[in-house]
């Protein structure tokens, strides 16, 4: 029987996740070029590919990852060659959706994790970073989708601006410079910020509850104590 194949240690994975996430977001704020879009779709996948890998994802979630990749390739391939901006908006919809589904599953990694190291702070940090850029991108569908301007007299977003109010919203910093003309877009902004402020209390849940000091564990593990009193 073939044993299974090592997994890279969790600090050094999610770390990788994290550049990746970083190099998308690099590439996103490139001005607007026909080709920016289909080589920011490769970029996206593969950094969904690793965080899926690291997090020990179950196979169908892997399976509809590949079947929302599929699609998007398709429409970013046809976006280049006939531009327009429904073929636009799908593209930004898949990358959406690939960048929703890879927290899920680094979440539910994190949560068998029994003490906070290195790997669970990157881990919870580029889920969160996830999050971010899946409701930016998906900003930039409803922009590209819908027939009215996203920030009314703002207009519609390019890519960049999108992410900057995605993010915004995500901490709710709230600035008030971009906000949201109608729906859908204002009920996608109000369900960011809740999941925002949703993700911080669980995450720092989890760190209070499963950060001990090295100490105490000594303490714990029998192979140390607090120094008796003088």
């Amino acid at each position: 029987m073939t044993a299974p194949a090592p997994q890279p240690p969790a600090g050094r994975g999610y770390g990788l996740v994290l550049m990746l996430i970083v190099a998308t977001y690099v590439l996103a704020l490139v001005p607007g070029v026909r080709w920016v879009p289909a080589v920011l779709l490769l970029v996206q996948t593969g950094t969904v590919w690793q965080a899926l890998r690291v997090s020990r994802a179950r196979p169908v979630v892997r399976l509809v990852c590949a079947a929302v990749v599929t699609l998007a390739v398709v429409a970013a391939a046809f976006a280049l060659l006939v531009p327009g901006t429904a073929l636009t908006g799908l593209s930004f919809l898949a990358a959406g959706g690939l960048y929703l589904v890879a927290p899920v599953s680094i979440v539910r990694d994190l949560g068998g994790h029994r003490r906070v190291d290195r790997g669970t702070m990157l881990g919870a940090l580029a889920a969160y970073l996830f999050i971010g850029m899946a409701f930016g991108f998906t900003y930039a569908c409803v922009a590209a989708l819908q027939p009215g301007p996203l920030f009314g007299d703002a207009g519609d977003p390019a890519l960049p601006q999108a992410l900057f109010f995605s993010f915004v919203t995500l901490t709710t910093t709230g600035y008030g410079d971009l906000v949201p003309a109608t729906n859908p877009a204002q009920s996608i902004a109000v369900l960011e910020a809740l999941l925002g402020q949703l993700f911080l209390v669980t995450a720092v849940a989890k760190v209070v509850e499963n950060w001990r000091p090295r100490g105490w564990r000594q303490a714990d593990d029998g192979s140390g104590g607090p120094a008796a009193p003088r």
